[in-house]
């Protein structure tokens, strides 16, 4: 197969106060055989409506430019933080609006978006794993001074996935009470309620991975500053640790004994 090569990209200043971007030495048609008649149609600034539609320019100039850095690993970080709120904002309104499927009595689209809320977790747990790759004494001496007062406490994001938990737990147990079932009703006869079973599931799923993504975020902070620190807003990162016992619905995890315990009575 013939490779197409393609020149090099010029790399040319931007009027916006934001940074660099680059400019393509040949036009959109030289590069992909497409005519004029693909130009951009959208509204709002950009040379695509790729650019357009995501707004490319805006989401590109949230971040530092080198010279204002403290230390060059500050692309990285906010990189991670920034993309993990969009993420966490994802998963919050997948909760909202499951909770509204539910109310409806729609478990099968409640369903769909709660297993998107989950991989919306293990996104964001995975990509913590970039922050490792950061030297802890220049994140100490360079990049942590710089974060004023900021802490992973104050995420709208995560705040919106919170305050979204308790109404979708309640709008299950609704559905499971209209239902004549007890918590342990649902998993015992769990054949023939395969629905609000896997309901069940996906919320045991979700809290499991709100509750690794975070054990994985304190595990960074440990390996990052140390465990017996005080953080950003003055909390001791100890206390981030006492966190992790924190369930989004702590009856979905004590029920597991229930059962058992049932099992036992019935040998």
């Amino acid at each position: 197969m013939e490779e197409t090569w393609f020149p090099p990209r010029e790399r040319v200043e931007d009027e916006r106060p934001h940074g660099w971007k680059y400019a393509q030495r040949v036009s959109r048609q030289e590069q992909t055989g497409l005519a004029d008649e693909f130009a951009p149609i959208l509204p709002g600034p950009g040379a695509s409506d790729y650019e357009r539609y995501l707004r490319t320019d805006e989401l590109l100039s949230l971040q530092k430019t080198p010279d204002e850095r403290a230390h060059h690993d500050e692309l990285l970080f906010q990189t991670v933080h920034q993309s993990s709120e969009l993420w966490l904002k994802l998963a919050g309104e997948e909760m909202e609006v499951a909770t509204e499927h539910l109310h409806a009595g729609e478990i099968a689209s409640a369903l769909r978006l709660l297993r998107r809320a989950v991989l919306c977790f293990r996104i964001v747990t995975q990509s913590l794993d970039m922050l490792e790759l950061m030297s802890p004494w220049e994140y100490t001496s360079d990049i942590r001074p710089v974060l004023g007062h900021g802490s992973g406490f104050d995420s709208p994001s995560w705040n919106r996935v919170r305050h979204a938990a308790p109404e979708l737990g309640e709008a299950f147990h609704a559905l499971r009470r209209a239902s004549g079932l007890s918590l342990a009703d649902v998993y015992v006869q769990g054949r023939e309620r395969e629905d609000l079973y896997q309901l069940a599931e996906v919320l045991t799923e979700l809290d499991e991975w709100t509750t690794t993504w975070r054990v994985r975020h304190y595990l960074v902070v440990e390996r990052s500053i140390g465990g017996e620190v005080v953080g950003t807003q003055g909390t001791p990162v100890e206390l981030l640790g006492k966190l992790i016992e924190r369930k989004l619905w702590p009856e979905l995890w004590k029920l597991r004994t229930e059962l058992t315990n049932l099992a036992k009575e019935n040998d």
